[in-house]
Formats: structure tokens, sequence, C-alpha cells
């Protein structure tokens, strides 16, 4: 019988412990795949029309925030509001804006079936992402449906690809079982970004089949961020306009400065739950960072009221002293 030998470092990592095995957790391009991966909000003009302008500048944006990934399209960009002309002209522009940038670039890939989904990765083949994420098929009526879906996927590119666990078809669940499957029969289709309910719990059971499963990312705007660091997991998917302030408490817990890290979270929290209370919050800071010229989405008509403003203004200004654009 082979003898298998592990190191300390991957045998913690199969025990779903804090430390990762780095060998684990590289994009096709050999860029980590772990840390602050925001997902890319989607810049648009008066007229509602993409503006591919400031979607390259959101590249560089998040290059001088630190980040380690950027990933688009997928909901927090608007992706369902995209026509597939749009989707593709974008991905082009990032290929182009994010060339020779240290953050490693995700193209979602995701359709309402196979072949939808199939035509996306065909684009991002032809542009050389570091990896693929996709989230799962609007129209799949059983779980082998979503099975079939990420194997399709899988068998179309060798790119590491992230399942998200959420925003798919309703009464679906993608268990475990199913999830660590996939990562066996696939090795790059290993990474999860966890978003179904209860998520911490789902992330540990997760943990527990590394090395199989090789990266394990929340969503929500990391709101549980901290409390997953601690057990180990290796990323997050926030948005974009706070990227600097994530990267700035990633960097603390990692380097062992909990305490501060804990402290400028909470701030950090401030903001995102502003967001919730005052809907275009987030377009706001984009504008007001100068990123994007407009506040323009196509979800919702974004006009916000002077007090509205301060109230944003005077949660903003507690994260200034973290920012680094």
């Amino acid at each position: 019988m082979t003898s298998v030998r592990f190191s300390r470092r991957q045998f913690v990592a199969a025990m779903g412990g804090a430390f990762t095995a780095p060998l684990l957790l590289r994009g096709q391009g050999g860029k980590p795949m772990r840390g602050v991966f925001p997902i890319m909000a989607t810049p648009f003009s008066g007229s509602k029309a993409v503006d591919y302008d400031d979607l390259a500048k959101e590249v560089e944006f998040l290059d001088r925030c630190g980040v380690h990934g950027m990933v688009w399209p997928q909901l927090a960009s608007e992706y369902f509001t995209l026509t597939k002309q749009e989707r593709f002209q974008g991905m082009e522009v990032l290929a182009q804006a994010a060339r020779g940038k240290k953050p490693a670039l995700i193209f979602g890939v995701q359709g309402p079936n196979i072949k939808a989904a199939l035509e996306y990765v065909e684009q991002a083949e032809k542009l050389g992402p570091d990896g693929v994420i996709a989230i799962p098929p609007s129209e799949a009526k059983t779980l082998d449906d979503f099975r079939n879906y990420y194997r399709a996927i899988a068998s179309a590119t060798k790119r590491p690809i992230f399942v998200q666990t959420s925003g798919g078809a309703k009464n679906v669940e993608p268990t475990i079982e199913c999830l660590v499957g996939l990562a066996k029969e696939f090795p790059n289709c290993a990474y999860v970004k966890e978003e179904y309910d209860p998520i911490v719990g789902r992330m540990k059971q997760l943990a527990a089949n590394r090395p199989l499963i090789k990266g394990i990312f929340s969503g929500a705007h990391g709101k549980a961020w901290t409390y997953e660091m601690r057990l180990g997991m290796d990323g997050t998917c926030p948005g974009s306009p706070l990227s600097d302030v994530y990267v700035k408490i990633w960097d603390l817990y990692q380097g062992g400065n909990r305490t501060e890290a804990l402290d400028i979270f909470s701030k950090l929290m401030l903001v995102v739950y502003t967001d919730q209370q005052i809907p275009g919050t987030f377009q706001y800071l984009m504008k007001r960072r100068g990123v994007f010229k407009t506040m323009v989405s196509r979800q919702r008509d974004i006009k916000l009221a002077p007090e509205e403003i301060e109230e944003v203004e005077a949660n903003f200004a507690v994260l200034k002293p973290y920012l680094r654009v």
C-alpha cells in the first residue's frame, strides 16, 4: 500500500485549522487565491449605459487598495441587468486593465442553464483570467441539475472555479456532500463562496473536508468575517467601495493584531449597515471616492436626501484613517 506523508501545515489544513497550504490556493497564473476579493460594481452613465472607462478605473482603484483579487460580474455588479454583449465587452475591458496588476482576476460565468454558462466560460478562456466563479443555475429543478451545471463548467476550463451557493434556483440546496463531490471529481472546482444558511456552520463542514476543498470565502459584505478568520477561512468577497479597509483588517488579523482588527471591523460594519438603511450608500461612496462619475444603478433610482448624505458622511468619516486611496 502506498504511504502518503503530510507536512504539519498540510495536516492542520486537512483538519480545518487556521492554516492552509499555500500550494492549494493558487490561481491559473500562480496568484494566491486567498484574502480580500471584492465583487466589482458596474458603473453606469446618466443614460444607464455601462461606463467601460470607469470599469477600467475600478481596477486601478482596487489595485491601489491592495486587494488580493477582484470579481466581475456577480449580484453586486447587477449582472442580471447586463446583456450578453455587455458582459463580453466588460470582460475584455477588465482583462486589459488587469494585465500586469497584482490582484487575481475572477470572471463570473454564470447563466440560467448550462448552455448559457458555457458561452461565458468560452469568452473567459479567450481572455485568460486567474479563475472563474458561477452563481447556481436559475433554471435548475434538482440537485442533479446543480451538480451537472458545475460539472459542465469544470469540464470546459482548468482554471480554479468558485462555486457560489446562493442566487440560483429556489428550493435547490447545494449540499456539502455535493460540493465536496464536485471537488473530488474536479480538483479545480474546489473553491466555495458560501452564502447558504447556516453559513458559518456550513463553512465548518467544508473546512473539515480540506484539502479536497481548497478555498472557503464568504459574501454578504463579510458581516461575520472576523469570526470566519478565527476559524481559518480563506477570504471574503465584499463590495468595492471600502476595499482598502477590508485589506487593512485582513493584514492586521493575519499579522496577529486582532484587537485593532476588531476595532476597525466594528467601524466598517457601521457603514455596511448604513447601506441597509439608506440604499444607494455604496454607489454614493464609489462616486465620493472618485472611482465612478455617477451613482446610477439599473436596479433603483438613487437620489439621496441631504440628511441621508449627512449620515453616510458621518459614518464614513470614522474610516478615513484606514483608507489607502
